[in-house]
């Protein structure tokens, strides 16, 4: 009966927890691969009248995941574009600036004011 002792230690973990020699790295990595939904939600009622609802999503996933999962909204975000097309902060507030100059030039074209008017009010 000496070959068949128990052991001490248990080979498999306990179900949910990870195995011991598991770093962060590769926590991060079945998180981002898998994806991870917390949600919640928050109600403020004073007297069983509710005057705030407040409700959590959250989704922890990569950009593959993500797409896989039908969730794409940074590549609609107009805020994002001038990123996704590389150009900077900078290069956009100068296209921005140049079109707002245009665009004035062409209002006071419409309204007549030309240069020489705006130059003879000066003189004066």
């Amino acid at each position: 009966m000496e070959g068949s002792r128990l052991p001490t230690q248990s080979v498999s973990p306990l179900p949910g927890r990870p195995p011991p020699q598991t770093n962060l790295a590769d926590i991060l990595e079945r998180v981002l691969d898998k994806g991870i939904v917390i949600a919640g939600d928050i109600q403020i009622n004073l007297l069983d009248i509710e005057l705030l609802t407040i409700k959590l999503r959250l989704l922890i996933a990569s950009v593959d995941r993500a797409r896989e999962m039908g969730i794409n909204w940074w590549e609609s975000d107009s805020s994002l574009q001038s990123l996704d097309q590389g150009d900077s902060g900078d290069g956009r507030l100068e296209r921005e600036n140049r079109e707002l100059r245009e665009r004035l030039e062409r209002l006071e074209r419409q309204l007549g004011l030309e240069a020489g008017a705006e130059e003879g009010a000066e003189r004066e």
